[in-house]
């Protein structure tokens, strides 16, 4: 979805100098609106007035309010009265980028330092930004934080959508819901797991086996059992997937989590692919939206993921934090719910990725059975990241690394020493393991393709949270 972004110029109080230099200013926020729309596929909803008394801030800031922007661009090329920046914050959505020019004879930079200080002064969240739009560095600047702020912004007003209660005795997995209200801007709605049971039965039969053939095509292999793994139970599971995707249209809810341990993988059937079609970016009734889904009823986790699927608009590993192999420096990050099979060929396309794929028996501590989805993940550069609290105060975990590929019978074999059936992601970290396992919060890590390392540690800048970048 694109980013909807607003964008006021702001002049000098002074009519005579205002209407001297309104072409300067036009030019200025034009050149600013086009190329953040064409080269970074934002929404720029510009102001109808550049800004130049108290009235015209009121009403361009409210007009961008009901425009439902999620972020404001303060524009600076001339030198402009700090207290319209004061008036025009109080209605414009933030956060805010001050921006400015960086001309001799048009004193931007003069302009936007004033009303930086006022806004320090009433306590703003914002960033400044100077320069030339066209300059790769201060275009990526803006896009970086842009990304950031709505990641948050769009986190308010969302539904949570919590299946059963705390998994395993996981303390770490259960949030507290009037922090994640006030902190977030998230609602918690609690459902029955027996929900998913209840909606399973209603599933239209033709959607199921057109589902069946679908993965029956296209999954490189599906190691039938007749016993943990039939098609019956696969059936179980494709209704599975679709209760969860009922249920959520018709409550209106964001992103989930499901307690499934102990529960439904005992006398239902497991959701390995339920959880991790819901965060793929397609399924076989076609492409859509990934929906965060976290396993294990992982509070913190699932608002992880939805943060940095926000930042990126991709999908989100979920993982245990499996294993350490000395020998080749590399972590094995396992779990057998929520790991998206995007992750095996790193493609919107499912063919590509699904022949990779395999579907085991689930392992016989999941005596409901159904099909665990095995893969390695696709090579590339990767950022991890969780949201954890100490002592009542959350802070992020950063961590970037690497994927890696082995050969397949490599592969094969590491992956037997821990559960076979189970997707892994061989990774590389930069960090040390005593550095990384001394004070790394959980046992849960997620993380996305590519270098976010910067947009995190803004999320937790304009949350107001501590963070640890472990590189």
């Amino acid at each position: 979805m694109k980013r909807k972004v607003g964008l006021m110029t702001f002049s000098d109080g002074r009519k005579y100098v205002h209407e001297d230099l309104l072409e300067t200013n036009l030019r200025y926020q034009s050149r600013l609106a086009s190329t953040l729309e064409s080269k970074a596929d934002f929404d720029v909803v510009q102001a109808e007035e550049i800004v130049w008394t108290a009235e015209i801030a009121q009403k361009e800031a409210r007009r961008l309010s009901q425009a439902g922007v999620e972020l404001t661009i303060f524009n600076y090329a001339i030198w402009a009265y700090p207290h319209l920046t004061g008036i025009a914050s109080r209605f414009a959505p933030g956060p805010y980028i001050l921006f400015s020019n960086l001309h001799p004879s048009e004193p931007g930079m003069v302009a936007m330092l004033a009303a930086a200080g006022l806004m320090d002064q009433i306590g703003e969240r914002y960033i400044r930004i100077w320069g030339d739009i066209e300059d790769d560095t201060v275009f990526k600047k803006i896009v970086s934080y842009t990304r950031s702020a709505t990641s948050i912004s769009r986190l308010d007003g969302q539904t949570f959508g919590l299946f059963g209660g705390r998994a395993m005795g996981m303390y770490t997995a259960v949030s507290n819901q009037d922090q994640w209200l006030k902190t977030f801007g998230i609602n918690v709605e609690h459902f029955e797991q027996y929900d998913i049971v209840r909606y399973s039965e209603k599933v239209n039969d033709t959607r199921v086996e057109d589902a069946l053939q679908w993965l029956e095509k296209y999954v490189g292999d599906i190691k039938y059992d007749d016993n943990k793994l039939t098609r019956d139970k696969l059936r179980l599971q494709i209704r599975s997937y679709h209760a969860f995707r009922d249920i959520i249209e018709e409550n209106g809810l964001d992103f989930v989590g499901t307690k499934a341990h102990g529960d439904l993988t005992d006398w239902f059937v497991t959701l390995d692919i339920a959880e991790a079609f819901l965060n793929d970016p397609y399924d076989w009734e076609g492409a859509r939206e990934p929906i965060v889904a976290a396993t294990e009823a992982d509070m913190d986790g699932a608002l992880t993921m939805q943060i940095m699927k926000h930042i990126t608009g991709e999908p989100v590993l979920f993982a245990d934090v499996r294993h350490y192999d000395s020998e080749d420096d590399i972590w094995y990050f396992s779990n057998s719910g929520t790991h998206t099979t995007y992750f095996a060929g790193k493609s919107y396309d499912p063919e590509v990725n699904l022949r990779n794929v395999t579907f085991y028996p689930e392992v016989s501590y999941y005596p409901a059975g159904g099909a665990s989805v095995h893969h390695f993940a696709a090579p590339g550069q990767v950022t991890l990241a969780r949201l954890a609290r100490k002592d009542g105060q959350y802070w992020m975990a950063i961590v970037p690394g690497e994927f890696v590929e082995f050969p397949l019978k490599t592969a094969l074999a590491k992956s037997a020493t821990v559960t076979p059936e189970w997707p892994v992601a061989f990774s590389k970290l930069k960090v040390s393991p005593d550095k990384l396992l001394s004070s790394y919060p959980c046992n849960h890590v997620h993380g996305v393709y590519g270098d976010w390392t910067d947009e995190l540690c803004t999320v937790a800048e304009l949350l107001g949270i501590d963070f640890k970048v472990y590189d």
